[in-house]
């Protein structure tokens, strides 16, 4: 009954498609072809030693930058004397310009004395005669009207004799608490290549 069913199914199939009893057979005998299976997409997973790995290097790099840019062209210093007061007090933290040594009147500068670091005022340069009387400081024969200084500027006994002029590439340097600095009044004028850089900043790190 099933092969006579099956029959009269192929007999109509070939009416309808206009095909053959015997093309009919034989498609129907051949299996499907099944689709390729397409390989899952495969999702990069990104390394967490990569990454940590490219962080060091950035952090690397900035840190060698700001080394350099700290070792020869800016410089950190913590004052610890009261000789530059008010303008920098002990316990400020000052940062100076290292390439820059062509000062100016009135720039605060570091230098050494003895192995120990000093913020100093530029008063005079190379060719400017200084000389210090019972009036105040004077510089080529005009008295200085110094308004942030707060102090008698007074010559020491055992210093350079006034008036003095100052030589080439020199600078001649004074605490502005004047009464009882260490500066060139003790130690005469400075060369300029033996100062560390102009005070560029000052960062004040006790209320004193």
């Amino acid at each position: 009954m099933g092969t006579i069913s099956a029959e009269l199914d192929l007999l109509f199939k070939s009416r309808m498609t206009g095909l053959s009893v015997e093309d009919l057979s034989v498609k129907k005998t051949q299996p499907e072809a099944q689709p390729e299976a397409q390989p899952e997409p495969q999702h990069a997973v990104p390394s967490v030693w990569r990454e940590l790995a490219g962080l060091c290097i950035r952090i690397t790099i900035i840190g060698s930058v700001f080394l350099l840019l700290f070792t020869f062209v800016y410089g950190l210093h913590q004052n610890l004397d009261i000789d530059a007061a008010p303008m920098v007090k002990s316990g400020d933290l000052v940062m100076f310009y290292r390439l820059d040594k062509e000062y100016s009147i009135g720039d605060l500068v570091l230098l050494n004395f003895q192995g120990q670091r000093q913020v100093r005022r530029v008063v005079a340069k190379a060719g400017d005669t200084v000389d210090i009387t019972e009036n105040g400081l004077i510089v080529n024969g005009a008295l200085q009207q110094e308004p942030n200084i707060f102090e008698n500027t007074w010559a020491y006994e055992n210093g350079p004799a006034f008036p003095l002029t100052i030589g080439a590439n020199q600078v001649f340097v004074l605490g502005d608490a004047r009464e009882n600095a260490t500066d060139s009044r003790v130690y005469g004028p400075v060369n300029q290549s033996d100062t560390l850089g102009t005070v560029i900043t000052v960062i004040r790190r006790r209320n004193l």
